[in-house]
Formats: structure tokens, sequence, C-alpha cells
């Protein structure tokens, strides 16, 4: 009778293969999941997520820090603007001969976010939290204006110029100060961006080919080769200690990644066949298990509506709440479940109905504007469109991507409006950037070149999130690349957000992160119209054990944690 509790047995090649690729392997700039599984395994934080089946995943511990913060330990201030974090034994750089890593590392590594030739994708979280690292930032960027510095450039100004809210006390100790209170700080501390840095970093260019040959790692283990889009090999860290790491494990003796631009028919008979392990990029599913990790371990909304608050089309209909409110009203959200359903692929949707999804901090159930089995109420529409001026209708814009199932929403969404007096002309963008680029800018939505699109948002982490999921789809911001596509603004919503960022708990920013939600639907600035529970369960070769999604890289499996049977 087969072990129902097998013993991990270490040794083997992991083999990935697919045809995803790595944005940066420099932790000071890659913002892609495919990245960040790569770089869990060799650079760690101060604060990091565990593989864990359940809610405990979203909730950042003690990395390379020795222990929570608290005000009883010494480790946060009563006022919640400053924190000392002490550093644990045992960490080592691999280097020749291995080296403790030490507070400066980390300083370093926060320096290392703001170069200018390949610095961090979400600097604005670090700016608006840690004391001086704005400064630093505008500094930094403005020295180097218009030309690309050396290596020795860039060590000179990051040596030569502090960050105010950042001092090594020690080699054990690092002191941060912040310009306000900040609940989510150590999330912000257990993104990669915050990985810290050796010396040795003073010599290479961020992200060059010199990095990428000379990269140091202080995990489980280590980068022997990468040729971008190609290949990518790793072999154990000798410096690494296992009673000095609490949330890596590290059961295989190599990982080899394959890459390729092949199909997911293809990958799946790698896979089948045993030649390799895992899907590198490639959402190749199989019938998913029923796990802890399925209880709202983090929900996105896909897709919601957008309104282009701005357009001038229509004599501005879009401006007027009643309108967005018979656009809410017609929406049969129960028909495009179907859709993703259809695709097969392991992920759970079902019909939304606040903005803020569940696994995101300030969720709450309730639905504002019911319709008998989430199938819309186009009837109700038409009535809405009366009262607001619209006997007749209206027509607006629709810009869908291609990808995926968004053509098959986007006419479904159509339709619906269609039966409820709306018209749409629908407009394909078949570049994924180029749809991103349109929504982003505000002085397009103000020309009119878009109405309405059913967009998707995915928070850089789940559970204490509002930094990352609320503030950028609803705080006033005009700027090129915007999250708040359709312009909203309403300076109570502002308020409300500054005041959950600043809150001194999770539990007192959840309820305003709430209010957000609820002042929102009120002002019917977009439609929820589906969340999306992303797990997939992706498929495996026969001798994977232990494969535990990752909710903070996408619920792609976490490498130091399965093992082989038989390794080889």
């Amino acid at each position: 009778m087969p072990d129902p509790h097998p013993r991990p047995r270490p040794g083997g090649t992991l083999r990935f293969y697919g045809p995803g690729g790595l944005d940066h392997l420099d932790p000071a700039a890659a913002y892609y999941a495919f990245s960040h599984q790569v770089i869990r395994l060799f650079a760690r934080q101060l604060f990091s997520y565990p593989t864990t089946e359940d809610a405990r995943a979203l909730v950042p511990v003690p990395d390379v820090a020795a222990e929570l913060p608290t005000v009883a330990n010494g480790g946060r201030s009563a006022d919640g603007r400053s924190y000392t974090l002490r550093l644990r034994d045992g960490v080592y750089w691999d280097t020749s001969p291995q080296r403790a890593v030490t507070a400066a590392d980390f300083v370093r590594g926060f320096k290392r976010m703001a170069n200018p030739v390949a610095g961090a994708g979400a600097l604005a979280y670090y700016t608006s939290t840690i004391a001086g690292m704005g400064q630093f930032v505008a500094g930094y960027r403005a020295r180097f204006a218009g030309r690309t510095p050396t290596a020795a450039e860039l060590a000179d100004y990051q040596n030569s110029h502090d960050i105010a809210g950042l001092r090594a006390v020690d080699d054990r100790t690092l002191v941060i100060d912040l310009v306000r209170p900040a609940n989510d700080l150590l999330n912000l501390l257990a993104m990669p961006f915050a990985s810290a840095a050796p010396h040795e970093y003073d010599q290479l260019v961020p992200d060059s080919p010199e990095f990428i040959r000379q990269v140091r790692s202080n995990g489980p283990y280590r980068i022997t080769s990468y040729v971008p889009g190609s290949h990518l090999t790793m072999a154990h860290n000798p410096a690494w200690r296992p009673d000095a790491d609490p949330i890596r494990r590290r059961y295989v003796d190599r990982i080899d990644v394959r890459m390729a631009r092949v199909s997911d028919e293809r990958v799946r008979d790698e896979i089948t066949s045993g030649r390799a392990d895992l899907s590198w990029g490639a959402a190749v599913g199989r019938p998913r298990r029923r796990t802890e990790a399925d209880r709202n371990l983090g929900w996105a909304l896909n897709p919601y509506l957008v309104f282009n608050l701005n357009s001038p089309r229509a004599a501005g209909a879009l401006r007027r709440r009643e309108v967005r409110l018979a656009i809410a009203y017609a929406i049969d959200k129960a028909r495009l479940v179907r859709f993703f359903d259809d695709m097969g692929i392991g992920t759970v949707t079902r019909p939304a109905h606040g903005v803020i999804p569940p696994g995101n901090v300030g969720h709450r159930d309730y639905d504002p504007y019911p319709t008998p089995g989430d199938q819309g109420d186009r009837a109700r529409c038409r009535q809405l469109l009366a009262e607001a001026g619209y006997p007749d209708g209206l027509t607006l814009t629709m810009i869908y991507r291609i990808d995926a199932v968004h053509g098959q929403v986007a006419k479904a969404i159509a339709e619906d409006l269609a039966a409820g007096g709306i018209d749409c002309r629908l407009v394909e963008i078949d570049q994924t950037d180029e749809y991103y680029r349109i929504l982003q800018d505000p002085k397009r939505a103000a020309a009119g070149e878009w109405d309405i699109t059913p967009a998707a948002f995915m928070p850089d982490w789940f559970g204490n999130n509002g930094r990352s999921y609320v503030q950028p789809m609803f705080q006033s911001n005009t700027a090129v690349g915007t999250a708040n596509y359709g312009g909203y603004h309403n300076p109570l919503v502002d308020d409300l957000i500054d005041r959950a960022l600043s809150a001194p708990t999770e539990d007192s920013a959840a309820a305003l992160w709430h209010q957000v939600d609820r002042q929102v639907l009120t002002d019917v600035a977009i439609v929820p119209i589906l969340v999306c529970e992303p797990t997939i369960e992706h498929l495996t070769s026969a001798r994977v054990r232990d494969a535990i999604p990752l909710p903070h890289v996408d619920r792609w499996y976490d490498a130091a944690n399965l093992w082989l049977d038989p390794p080889d």
C-alpha cells in the first residue's frame, strides 16, 4: 500500500519547458511572474511569503529579518513611522570566501531600485512610503538625464548619496523611517525589488550581460547559465543554510529551463512524455484538485467595464450617473462566466458585485445593482436611459483586446447594451501593449478614442493590498501610465485612500477600503462584471510531488518546495 505521506526525496533535475521569458533577471528591475519564480530561488528579502495552501500564503513572514517587528520587541515605533529590523544569523552570499548578508546590502538594494538604466517598475510604492526615497530617486534620475551612465558612475552616486529614511546602524540592524505610517510595509519589503544586493554589484551595470554572468545568490540555488529567450540553469548554492531560511526548501539538485516559442500542445506532449516536468509560460492545465488554495486566496476583476468619464461623445453622456447605471443593469454577467469556463484551463470565475474581489483587503459581500440570476435587466436599462434624457438610446465606442476570450466578452456586452437601447461601435485592438497605451493616456481618452472597454486588473500582491489594487484604479490620477483609465475623480475617495494607507492596522484600513468600494459603486465609476480566481492546476510530469501554487507569482509553483520521485 503506498505511503499517504511520503518523505521528500532529494536529488534530480527539475525540467521546465515552454514559451515564457524573463523580463529581467536583476531583482532591482524584474516585474514578471516568471522572473519572480527564479528570483525567489537566489535573492532573499527581509520578509517574504510562505509556501502554503491556506490564507497564510498571503501574509509576509520574516525571511532575512529575524522577527516580525512590534512595539513590544522594539521593532516598530508607537507612532508606526519607524522600524528597526534585525537580521538573522546564517545568511551568506555565495562569494569567495562566503560573506554574511548585511544591513548595508539591503540599503544598496533599495538604492539600486532607483537606477536610471533598469530600475523598479513599482518605484512609487517606495517613494511614497520611505522618507527621503523620493528625493533620492529624483536626484539620481536628474544626474544622468539624457545619457547612459557607467557602472562606476552609478555606484559613485549611490555611495555618495543617502536615503534619509534608510540607515544601516550596524551589520545586523536596519532602520527604516516612513513618510507616514504604512500598515502594508511588510508587503512592500517582500517584493523582489527590495532584495539585498552585495557590494560586487557596484561594478556592474544593472541587468546587463555582465550582471547576468556575475549575479550572486543568498538563496538555495544559484544561476549557472542564462541565455535570454533560450535557457536558464541553476544548481545548489553552497553558501545557503537551511536552518537560516524559514520559507524555502531545496530538494532538487538542479533546475533546467528550456524556453522555446512552441504551442501549448507541444508543451503538454513534453510533460506527458516525461521529457519535461513543468510548463514554463504556458498555462497547460489538468483537472484541478480542490485545495485550501481555493479559499479566496486572491481573486481579480476580469473583466470590469471602464467608463471614459472624459469622453465628449454623445454630448458627454457617460458623465451622467444615470447613463452609467443603465449600462450596469444591462450586462448579463452569468452568460459571460460561460466564456471563461469554456476555456477549460481550470480557473474559477463568477459574477462580480463589488469593486474589491475576495482575497483583497476591504472585500465584503454585497450587490448594489442586483438582477435576477445576475442576468441583467435590459428593461431597467431603457427606463434609466429615458430618465437621463436618452429615450432613443445613444451610440458608444467600445475598444477591446483580441487575445484570449476578450473578443467574445466585448461582443456579448455589445449585444446586451443593444437590447437595452445602446449601440456599440466595436474597435478591436490587436496588440495588448497598444490597448493599454490607449487606456493609460488621458489625452487619448479626452479626445474620445474610446467610451467603454472590458478591462482587467491584477494587483501586485493579494491580502493587504489596497495600495496595489484600490489606489491605482480609483485615486485621482491624470498622468500618462495611470491605471485609473476612465479619469474617475472624487475627493472623498481620495481622502479615504489616504486614510487607509496610513491606518494603524490592517483591520482599520480594511474598513476604509470598503468605504471606497461602496462610494465607487455609488458613483458607478465602473461596472464589476466577473471575478476570477486564477489558480490553475498546472500539468506536471508523473514524478513531481508537493507542487504548491504561489499567489504572489500568478499561482506558478514553488520550485524550492517540490521534489521528484524518482529523482532521475
